[in-house]
């Protein structure tokens, strides 16, 4: 798998207005993992910000994006992004703040439904296929009756910014292995009860 390349994508806002709220965690994800292949974020013919690596020597190599563009409208520079390097949704990895699961839980996927994810949603519809493999990273339902809308849009707690740092690497590792040993073999390793 060494000449294996993965579009990663991590979903958010930009600017730093949102760079914090719980909507953005994927692309703390790839802050996280630019630094773990010494890859800087440069701005990129495509509307995104891109920042390229590889895992290891010689191994698999990962193309970081963030859509400069906001969440509802991710397709488009995913879809850019995905022909720009001659790739296709079979090597697209997308990074993303999952309401359905628990704060600090991980759970890796390939295709399904966007589960009411706009981001989601919008790469589906612009990718014509919604057989890409996902890291769904766990920001809870809000508290009592706050609007989801609202509640992702807000920065993660002080409570939850403690074990943030240990989530944001979790979910890198969890990108790595799939880079490295495939999509079933990092679910495994990570959906293992612990």
């Amino acid at each position: 798998m060494a000449e294996r390349t993965l579009l990663v994508v991590g979903l958010g806002n930009p600017g730093p207005d949102y760079a914090g709220n719980r909507h953005n965690v994927g692309q703390m994800v790839l802050d996280d993992l630019a630094v773990r292949i010494d890859a800087t974020f440069r701005k990129h013919k495509t509307p995104a910000q891109v920042a390229e690596g590889r895992t290891a020597p010689g191994g698999p190599k990962l193309i970081l994006v963030k859509p400069a563009s906001f969440m509802n409208t991710s397709g488009g520079p995913v879809s850019a992004a995905l022909s720009f390097y001659g790739l296709t949704p079979a090597d697209l990895v997308v990074v993303h703040d999952e309401l359905d699961l628990p704060f600090d839980t991980l759970r890796l996927k390939s295709g399904g439904g966007h589960g009411g994810h706009n981001g989601l949603r919008d790469i589906i519809k612009a990718c014509g296929t919604n057989e890409f493999a996902r890291v769904r990273v766990g920001i809870g339902r809000p508290p009592g009756r706050q609007d989801p809308a609202d509640y992702v849009l807000r920065d993660f707690s002080s409570t939850e910014r403690k074990v943030l740092p240990s989530l944001l690497a979790e979910a890198a590792d969890a990108v790595e292995a799939i880079a490295t040993d495939g999509l079933l073999a990092a679910q495994q390793r990570f959906h293992a009860p612990a």
